[in-house]
C-alpha cells in the first residue's frame, strides 16, 4: 500500500493534512467566543433584576414585620385604663425607630379605643384598634424597572398597613 500526499496548490514543499482535532477544536472555541459573551450580556440583567427583586421583596417584608410588631405594642399599650392616643402613638413610633426604619415622622398611627368585638354568643367587649400606615418605597427596583419598562407602576412608593386589635382590660 503506498500512501500518497497532495501538496497545498500554494506550496511545493510541504504536502497539506487534514487540521488535527486540537486545531479544529480551537477555531470552534474562538468563533463560539462572541456567543458566550452575547449570552452573558443577553442573560446578566436579567440575572441582576431578579437578585435585586430579592433583595427588594426581602426588605419589603421586613419592613411589614416591623411595622406589625409596631402595631401590636401599640395595642397592648392601648388597651390599659387611662391612655391617651400620644402615648399609644409615641409608643408605636418609638418601636420603628428601634427597628432602623426611617420616615417613622411620616408614619400615620390610627387609635380606635371603643371598638366593639364579640367575644363568643351573644357577649360583646369594648377592644382598641391600632392601625399603622407607613410610606414604603422601593430603593433599587422602581429605577431599574423603569429602565425596562419606561413609565411603570412597578417598584414605586406604596403604603403598607399593619394592624393589631386587643380586648381593653377596664371591663
Amino acid at each position: 500500500m503506498l500512501l500518497r500526499l497532495k501538496r497545498h496548490p500554494q506550496t511545493t514543499d510541504s504536502p497539506t493534512r487534514r487540521p488535527s482535532r486540537l486545531a479544529r477544536w480551537r477555531r470552534l472555541s474562538a468563533s463560539e467566543r462572541g456567543t458566550a459573551l452575547l449570552e452573558t450580556a443577553l442573560t446578566l440583567p436579567l440575572l441582576l433584576l431578579v437578585s435585586v427583586s430579592i433583595f427588594e421583596f426581602g426588605r419589603a417584608y421586613q419592613h411589614w414585620q416591623v411595622l406589625t410588631n409596631a402595631a401590636r405594642e401599640g395595642a397592648r399599650i392601648a388597651v390599659l385604663p387611662n391612655i391617651t392616643t400620644a402615648a399609644v402613638q409615641a409608643r408605636v413610633r418609638a418601636y420603628i425607630d428601634a427597628g432602623q426604619l426611617q420616615n417613622s415622622a411620616s408614619t400615620q398611627v390610627l387609635v380606635d379605643g371603643n371598638k366593639t368585638v364579640s367575644i363568643g354568643g351573644a357577649a360583646t367587649a369594648k377592644a382598641s384598634l391600632v392601625t399603622v400606615n407607613y410610606p414604603f418605597s422601593f430603593i433599587v427596583l422602581n429605577p431599574v424597572a423603569r429602565l425596562i419598562n419606561g413609565p411603570t407602576t412597578l417598584g414605586s412608593a406604596f403604603t403598607m398597613v399593619a394592624t393589631a386589635e386587643m380586648r381593653n382590660e377596664s371591663q
